[in-house]
């Protein structure tokens, strides 16, 4: 018994001091994280976890009201970025590129992309890898029943998951992460 009793507290004793070397490195470093990063990384391990797909963990999804078509959903999505200041940049029909090289219907999957140009010069001003976040996206999907959703990557990964941004760049990246859920929200329902 006393075997065991010591065994576990020699367990007890490398586990805190592993806690204590691992606070004292990493400590300096956190203290520069945005407030809100470990809660961004938990979201994300959990639904990791759950779905066991890093795909599905870093993207927000939003189901399409069953009664509304693709192109009042794409029209929608247009008329909501023009409110709130978005431009609208780009389309990239998927379904249509698929059918040209392979001659085949494909379900629908359209790529839309907006931009708000003030913010992206902002975000290649502090760090030219953001570019992979620009312009951002949104992907109308058909999924395999029919059901129309749509997907975009998890804009909190980069605003809240590092180190703390400037302040007036978080803030305008918070706007913009706004305005692409609204955008989804609102598209969803077929709002104009």
């Amino acid at each position: 018994m006393k075997l065991i009793r010591n065994l576990l507290a020699l367990i007890g004793l490398v586990a805190v001091l592993a806690i204590i070397v691992v606070a004292v490195r990493l400590g300096p470093t956190l203290t520069k994280f945005d407030d809100r990063f470990l809660a961004v990384y938990q979201e994300f391990a959990g639904k990791l976890l759950k779905t066991g797909d890093p795909g599905v963990s870093m993207m927000w999804s939003v189901p399409v009201a069953a009664d509304l078509s693709a192109e009042e959903v794409v029209e929608s999505m247009k008329s909501i970025a023009v409110s709130r200041n978005l431009l609208f940049v780009g389309e990239s029909p998927f379904y249509k590129q698929v059918r040209a090289i392979t001659g085949e219907d494909y379900r629908y999957v359209n790529f839309l992309s907006f931009c708000d140009a003030q913010v992206g010069k902002k975000m290649l001003e502090y760090r030219d890898h953001y570019s992979g976040f620009m312009p951002c996206r949104i992907a109308l999907v058909e999924d395999k029943n029919g059901r129309l959703w749509m997907y975009t990557m998890n804009l909190d990964l980069m605003i809240h998951g590092g180190k703390e941004l400037p302040e007036d760049l978080k803030t305008d990246a918070i706007r913009v992460r706004e305005n692409i859920m609204a955008i989804m929200e609102g598209a969803a329902k077929g709002e104009f």
